[in-house]
Formats: structure tokens, sequence, C-alpha cells
């Protein structure tokens, strides 16, 4: 239960969704009918916010013959519970010991023994759509989540252009007097609107939370991470030198807020949804945790799989006629690989491990908040172990650096062998191997990306209500999807879909409340029709049956062929064949046909097509809003930093100049002038009175270029000049130093990352903040001359 006692140990809950009280199209609650002391608020239609109610007392001549009446604030429905929802990030279904992972995760074990265990339960196969879909209720194309932000493509259904027509469960509860706050990883902002500049509207401050302190992006560095609180840019509590990590931070900032609104009106209900940058690559976690799982994944990921389904069916989380997929061809065996590769794929499950035992410590730290709540029983908290499944996205062999990866650039286990008691640390953005990635999706094929298959799309799910749900730790297997967490909380505060949200008339919602399997672990699946589809990987559920075509594997991202006629479709009966196993497309062709109609007929609707299969590819879309778009010629001033790369002057693989009217004084001077990026990128410094430039290209190869002589003092212009050269893909050319004119430098540059530095890294003047990207200096290594302007000129 969550009460106070048995949460002060407790851990993570998890979600659910509930299609809210129909609302009759056009109807909206009047002020004067609203009444916040009602148990619950009438079925009609309404819109958010409430009318301001009308004024009820008297004006006289004087304020003696007068009565007062103030405009109350909102209320919630009597008995309105706080709703605490947490998504676990690239976490697969056998992930967590709940759902029989080798891992130990006490704090969520504790929560699904307390609650209920959903088995049943999707996901939309990638992290943008989940998150858009969890948050609003409806399906990812419907608010332009086709793929990541960072992908978007000038189509409805692709555009991450997140509408008002389509709002969070956040506004709405809001609008209903509730504390919000967002913590942790966001990703559901156009790419273009992450700087600065704003708009601020498709941040969590204008989804509807109050509060947002994490990240923009699919990934940052747990140990240098770039931070927001609200809309501006804050750094890390402490440094990697005294053992701070991300998630560290983001339970700081929960639990001081979740204290806060505590103590200043406890009988207010609150709204905290809680989205750690883990499981996602870079796997980091102090070596400590690492160390705590040395040796314990000597078996290898075949092993694993088998021990994994073991301790599933014993558990009652799967059926107990579940068979266990089979090891896809294009994945090796773990008997197949070399002692060597056996060493490094092992620690990079090690890594893993750590980083999983520590956010499900961190994420009990939240819980022993909750757990002191005036109001901790009435608190329905909702944990999706999963916004996908594990992530394939390291390659077969994994990676020292997950952004060269998804470059084009993979590592080789021969290279990365030699640094393998690094992994986890700060000098790397490690990611492990496909195969592990498989196996922590046990018992289904495939992994994040696939959405054609469980092994991307079904991830563990909990949820605990001690006031309401009496159940513990009951498996419930009615079939659900992400679009239905918001319906469930509506239903379980006791308010409707709004028709109207800030002046915009919304969308239905997609998905069904769940709160019909709360008291009834027999009751028929409400969720009876749902299409998935990412990156061509699609498929559609109905009734029982799934048809599914994948399309690719998920670990090449680059040059795929858009050739989606050549897939080849399966069909599944989920009511006999719980993990995929059992093609029948040969013996049920007529099904299969249906099927396939019924896809087509559910992407059309929800504005599926044109279906794309890029990765990488969609990095640079030409015609994608932008504040660089068109232009050649950039001036930027001392102060500017943190700009995320959709809003930077893309250099990347093209000619161009970069010019720095500096001031030394008479002692010198140092620092970093201009840099962007951290584990990839380019930095122009002064290091030892001498101007350099540094090429990082994903750490695998760097070029620094020293000049000749020192600077003089004074004023002082510096360039580097750099001419692009060689036209293959992430090919280089020549960079050049100069001096009031005269070169001091020169040097060819190999390679060059030719499509993105990072996921959340920035350019910065004046200083290099986030991870560094040259090994020469530690950040942020700020200037102390002073940086009069610098001006980006690109050929």
């Amino acid at each position: 239960m969550l009460t106070k006692k048995a949460l002060s140990t407790a851990s993570l809950l998890i979600l659910s969704g509930f299609l809210g009280a129909a609302a009759s199209p056009g109807s909206v609650l009047s002020a004067d009918a609203w009444n916040p002391e009602a148990s619950s608020p009438p079925a009609a239609g309404m819109q958010i916010p409430l009318p301001t109610p009308s004024f009820k007392g008297t004006i006289g001549t004087t304020y003696k013959d007068s009565k007062s009446s103030f405009p109350q604030p909102v209320t919630p429905p009597k008995g309105a519970p706080n709703v605490l929802v947490v998504l676990i990030d690239d976490l697969g279904f056998g992930g967590t010991a709940a759902f029989g992972g080798l891992v130990p995760t006490p704090n969520i074990d504790k929560i699904a023994a307390q609650g209920l265990i959903y088995n049943q339960m999707h996901n939309a196969a990638l992290c943008s759509p989940t998150r858009a879909a969890l948050l609003s209720g409806r399906n990812h194309h419907q608010v332009g989540m086709a793929g990541i932000t960072e992908g978007a493509t000038g189509f409805p259904g692709y555009n991450s252009v997140w509408g008002p027509d389509n709002a969070s469960f956040a506004q709405v509860l809001r609008g209903w007097g509730y504390s919000t706050a967002a913590i942790g990883k966001w990703h559901d902002t156009p790419d273009w609107e992450t700087s600065a500049a704003g708009p601020f509207d498709r941040w969590p401050t204008g989804k509807g939370f109050d509060y947002f302190f994490g990240f923009q992006g699919g990934e940052t560095n747990q140990y240098y991470p770039q931070l927001y609180l609200n809309t501006r840019p804050v750094e890390p509590s402490r440094t990697p030198e005294q053992d701070n990590t991300l998630n560290e931070d983001l339970a700081d900032h929960a639990v001081a807020w979740l204290r806060e609104q505590q103590s200043v009106a406890p009988d207010k209900p609150w709204l905290m949804y809680v989205a750690p940058g883990a499981m996602h690559a870079p796997h980091h976690a102090p070596k400590p945790y690492i160390d705590r799982f040395r040796g314990k994944f000597d078996m290898g990921w075949d092993a694993y799989r088998e021990r994994t389904f073991e301790n599933q069916k014993r558990l009652g989380v799967i059926p107990a006629g579940t068979k266990l997929t089979p090891r896809p061809a294009e994945i090796p065996s773990w008997d197949s690989r070399s002692s060597d590769e056996k060493r490094l794929y092992t620690r990079q499950m090690e890594a893993f491990a750590g980083f999983l035992a520590q956010t499900d410590e961190q994420l009990g730290r939240i819980l022993d908040a909750v757990a002191r709540s005036p109001n901790a029983d009435n608190t329905l908290v909702i944990l999706a172990l999963g916004d996908n499944g594990a992530s394939a996205e390291g390659g077969l062999t994994g990676t020292l650096n997950n952004m060269a990866t998804q470059n084009g650039f993979p590592d080789d286990a021969a290279t990365m062998v030699k640094s393998i008691d690094e992994i986890g640390s700060p000098l790397h953005e490690n990611h492990f191997s496909v195969g592990w990635a498989w196996a922590v999706d046990t018992p289904f094929q495939w992994t994040k990306q696939v959405a054609s298959h469980f092994g991307g799309s079904r991830s563990g799910f909990v949820m605990c209500w001690p006031a309401r749900i009496k159940a513990r730790g009951e498996v419930r297997s009615q079939w659900h999807h992400m679009v239905d967490v918001a319906p469930t909380i509506y239903e379980a505060v006791g308010i409707p879909m709004p028709d109207v949200v800030d002046g915009s008339r919304q969308v239905p919602l997609a998905g069904v409340s769940m709160v019909y399997s709360f008291d009834d672990a027999k009751a028929p699946s409400r969720h009876t029709t749902q299409y998935f589809e990412i990156f061509g990987n699609r498929a559609i559920y109905h009734d029982g049956w799934i048809a599914s075509a994948r399309h690719g594997l998920p670990w090449v991202l680059l040059g795929k062929k858009g050739d989606f006629e050549n897939d080849t479709w399966e069909l599944y009966d989920l009511g006999r064949d719980f993990s995929q196993a059992d093609d029948r497309a040969a013996k049920e062709p007529e099904k299969l046909k249906e099927m396939q109609a019924r896809f087509d007929e559910e992407a059309r609707k929800y504005e599926v097509y044109p279906l794309d299969d890029r990765f990488a590819e969609r990095a640079v879309v030409a015609d994608r809003p932008s504040h660089t778009r068109g232009r050649s010629h950039f001036t930027f001033f001392a102060g500017t930093r943190r700009v995320p790369e959709g809003s930077a002057p893309n250099v990347k693989a093209r000619s161009h100049t970069l010019t720095a009217k500096i001031d030394v004084p008479a002692v010198g001077a140092e620092g970093v002038i201009i840099a962007q990026g951290g584990s990839a990128g380019y930095s122009l410094f002064v290091k030892d009175g001498r101007l350099n430039y540094e090429n990082n290209f994903f750490g695998k190869e760097r070029d620094l270029i020293t000049a000749s002589d020192v600077l003089p003092t004074g004023k002082v212009t510096a360039v580097f000049e750099y001419t692009h050269e060689d036209q293959t893909f992430g090919g280089g050319g020549t960079g050049r130093l100069l001096v009031d004119g005269a070169e001091v430098g020169k040097a060819r540059f190999a390679r060059v990352p030719p499509m993105r530095y990072g996921a959340t890294e920035t350019f910065d003047i004046g200083e290099d903040a986030g991870e560094a990207v040259s090994a020469t200096y530690k950040g942020p290594f700020p200037f102390t001359g002073t940086v009069d302007e610098v001006m980006i000129d690109l050929k």
C-alpha cells in the first residue's frame, strides 16, 4: 500500500489510461453551473480554464452597505487523488526484476507487489511518439510525433508540431486546480523551438506544467547534462568529481518540489510527471554501481533470456504456455563471440545494470517523499517501465560514442576493449550491443524502433492507488496502449475531457480508461484496435489479432531504401500466442488481408502516411523551420550560451570561417572563445597564450591546431578558416588559424562529423558548457579576456 509506513521504503508506480466522461459536442460548462464542492463534475462538456464565477455579493453606495464575494480558486472534485506518473526510457519488458529481469529493482518491485501489474501495455516503440501519446491521450501521428523531434519532416503526422487541439493531461488537471510539475526528459518540443528565442508554448510550461526541471532532446550526458529550469538554462548542482549524476539531480528537484507543495498547500492535489534520462544511452553510472554487477552477466545474452523467461513464468507475468521467441539470424549467438568480445560485452551490460540500479534507488527517494505527503494513500502512482523496448542503436558491437554510431560510424570491439574499465565513466558515451537489447526485451522478438513486434512496443507497467485499488500484486492482462493513460487519469480524478482548452476545440481522445480493470481481472479489454508505425515498421492490432510488417534492422541508421513494398507481413493470434512466436500468415491469408486493410484505414485516419524509413538522414531537412535557414552570415556576442544544435549555424561538412574579435589583457588570456558539441564538435580556444582549434570526430580522431606564436595583447582578430575538400560521407578538409591576418597554424582533417554533434550539447560563446569538446582543457574553461563578437560565415 502507498501508506506512509509502506512507502517509506517503497518506490515507483505505474501508469494507466482512461477515457473521460463523454462530452456533448460544443457544450461548455458555465461558471454558475460549476460547483467546486460537488463530489464530481457534471458529465457535460466544458472548457479549461473554467469560467470565473459570477459575483455573488452585493454592491451598495459604500462598503458599509455592501457584501464582498471573492472569486474562489478552482478546486478539483472532492476526493481527487494526487497523481505521479513515472516513465522510464529505453527499458524492455524483461528489464526489471518485477518482470523477470536479472537486475534487482527493489523499489519498483515493492510497488508492483502493492498494486496491479499490467502485462499487455504497449507503447509507440520510440521516445518522442510514446511521450506525446502518454501525455495527450492521442495517437502519436495525431500530435505530429511520427518520430523523434530532431527528425521532423514537413507532413502533418511527422512535423513534431504538437498543436493546442491535443491538450495534455497536465493542462486539464491544472485547469482543475492541480499543482503540476515535470521532472526530467521532455523531447516533445520541435527542435527549432528549443532555444532562448522560443516560442515556449510547446515546452513543458506551455503544456500545463507549472514547474519544469530537466532537459530537451532525446538523450543527455548523465555527468554533464544540459538542463533547464522552466525555460532558462541552468547547470548541474554538483560535478562528476563530487559523484553527482543527473539521476540524483532529478530526484533532488522532485523531492524539493513535493515538500514545498506539502508545506504550503497540503490539501491541494498535485500532478508530477517524472521522466529520467535512464535507461537511454549513454549508460552512465558511478563505478561502485557498475562494479556491483561484475561477473553477473558472464552467461551472455542467450542464457540471460532463458533465465529471464523462467522468472517471468514463475512470477506469472506471462502466461504458462508462452513461447520464448528464437534469436533472429541477424543477431550473433553468445557462444560465437571471441573471449575479448565477451569481456567487452559483459562490461557493457554491467554498466547498463549499474545505471538501472541507481535509477531504481533514486526513484525510491521520490516515493519516500510521496509516502510523507499528507494524502499518501490517495495517490495514484503510475510507472511505465519503458517508452519503448531496449535500444539496439548501439549496433552489433555496442559503442563508446552513441552519437558516432547514430551518425553512421560504428565502433569495433578490438578498439573498445582497450577502454573496457572506462565504460560508464565520464570519458565515454557508451551503449551496449544489440544482443543485450534483445535479451532485455525477453520474451519478445526485436527491440526499440521495431513497432511491428512487441520487443519494440510492449513494456512493463504497474499502477497503485491504495485508496481505490484494493488488489495487491495481481496481474492484469487487458490489452492497453499508452494513449490510455490520460483517460485513466481523468476518470480517476473524476473529470471529463474538456471540449475546449485555452480556446482551442479539442480532438477526441484516442484512448480508453483502464479503471474498469481495477476490480475485475477478467473484464474484457476495452481497447480493441490500435495501429503501430515507426520508421516504416508497422502493425495493426484488432480484437486479439495482430498483423506485423518489420522494415529493416533497428541498428542500421543510415542508407535505408524506402522499399516498403518488399516487406513481409506476419500474422499472430494473441489469444493463443502471447509472445508473437507463431506466424499464421500462410495459414490464414484472408485474415491477413483483412488486417492489412484495417491498417490502411487507421493509417489514413491518423495521418500515418507517407511512410518514411530514414533515420540519420532526417537530421538535415531543407525546409524545416529554422533560425539559421537561408543565412550565410551570423554575428554572436559575449554571453550567448546554450544555443541548441538545431538553432546554431550548421558548419558541418562545409567550408566556413570563424572570426573572433577579442581583447587580450596585458597579463594574457586563456579560455574558450567559441565551442559547439561535446563528445563530437569543435572548439576555438586560447591555452598557454596560444590560439588553438580542435576538431573532435566523436573522440575517435582529434585534430588540434596550435598557433606558432602567443597572442598579442590588446585588440586581436582571431580566425579559423576551414575548406571542405572530401565530399564522401564524413570526409574532411583543411583548417587554418590566422591572427590579425597572418597564418599561425594549419592542418588537414581526415574526417569531420557530417550530421549531428550530439542530442543536447550546445553552441557557446566565451565558454564550453556541458561536456568539453577538447581533451586539452576542463570545461567550461571561460575566456579570461573579452569577446567583443564572433562572426561565422558559411561558404
